[in-house]
């Protein structure tokens, strides 16, 4: 048995979405993009049936609707999918803040559908291993957090980013990145309870919106943390996954996981049921843009079709893994609301507690 799903955004929802879904053994039906020609091109390409420009006319056919579209668009396309009795993925960030984002997660929970996020590196071999490792207590009480991305992707004055890294779309790299932190975070250490932030903008861009920001955070169990990430470093790649305990420390090294205590430092076996398939790169032709480029390397594939195996699983009623757990809109609202703490602090200057 196998699900079938409509796609909602030429895009993303080519570049990674649709390859994945069908990697996982599931059918995509139907392709809804803005643009007729262009959606009927990348349908034709990757094998789809249909390609419309309304949502409505993809809903009669299929059991699950993926949203992989900006994120102003979400709540308005994810209300209309679970109107109609259907099942959703939304992509990440979740909605314009945390108060849509609750009415979604309402919406989803009254229609009775499964619903779930695009947090695909909850399925990545090496940080699902670091938060099951850290959950364990192999490292004591966590103390100390720290997540450092730098990236030379927008380097450029000229480089170009998505229509919606603006104030009325969505925001920028906060948005775009610190996403997938907070979720690794709340997943691996525990819930945030107070952030103190800065918005910075290292290069000087066409368009209005952050290239960088830098989190100083509280957790609820009493962790304190950094996340720090900046897409304009024309330096050395800096990818930094650490979590400091009372009895010892962990951290990834790409998909590994190493540990420092007490007997030494070792690595971590990784279990058969965290691997994933290898990257595997979106056609090169499709990337048109230099945050489209952002996906060259194909590093989400892997994590993404288990996701959709774990997805189409929940759809089918079939039995899943504990661990890692999928994302719900549940998630989608906890990220909104240290989003929009995250947006408070940078704007007043000053520590901000997180909405529970």
């Amino acid at each position: 048995m196998t699900a079938s799903f409509a796609v909602v955004g030429t895009s993303f929802g080519c570049l990674t979405h649709v390859r994945a879904i069908q990697a996982a053994g599931h059918e995509v039906r139907v392709l809804v993009g803005r643009d007729p020609v262009n959606t009927s091109a990348r349908a034709e390409r990757f094998g789809i049936p249909r390609a419309v420009t309304a949502l409505a006319d993809a809903l009669e056919d299929v059991d699950a609707v993926v949203v992989a579209t900006p994120p102003r668009t979400h709540a308005a396309l994810v209300f209309d999918a679970v109107q109609a009795g259907k099942h959703v993925l939304c992509e990440k960030p979740f909605a314009a803040n945390v108060d849509e984002a609750r009415r979604m997660l309402a919406a989803a929970e009254a229609a009775g559908v499964v619903h779930a996020l695009g947090t695909e590196f909850r399925f990545a071999p090496g940080q699902a291993l670091l938060a099951r490792a850290v959950r364990s207590g192999l490292i004591g009480e966590p103390r100390l957090v720290t997540f450092l991305l730098h990236i030379p992707m927008l380097a450029g004055a000229d480089a170009g980013a998505p229509e919606w890294w603006n104030p009325q779309g969505g925001g920028g790299w906060l948005a775009a990145q610190a996403t997938h932190e907070i979720d690794q975070i709340r997943t691996t250490v525990g819930e945030f309870a107070s952030v103190s932030a800065s918005l910075p903008h290292v290069v000087g861009h066409a368009w209005n919106a952050e290239d960088a920001y830098l989190v100083q955070f509280l957790l609820h169990g009493g962790a304190a943390g950094i996340m720090q990430s900046v897409a304009s470093d024309r330096g050395p790649m800096l990818f930094v996954r650490r979590v400091v305990g009372t009895r010892g420390t962990a951290w990834t090294e790409g998909d590994r996981v190493r540990v420092a205590d007490i007997d030494g430092t070792r690595g971590l076996e990784l279990p058969g049921e965290l691997a994933v398939g290898p990257s595997e790169a979106p056609p090169a032709d499709l990337m048109r843009s230099t945050y489209e480029l952002l996906h060259a390397s194909g590093i989400d594939f892997g994590p993404y079709t288990r996701l959709y195996e774990t997805f189409g699983a929940r759809i089918e009623g079939r039995a899943v893994p504990a661990d890692p757990v999928l994302a719900t809109f549940a998630d989608g609202v906890a990220s909104m609301a240290v989003i929009d703490a995250i947006r408070r602090s940078a704007s007043v200057g000053l520590a901000v507690n997180v909405e529970q």
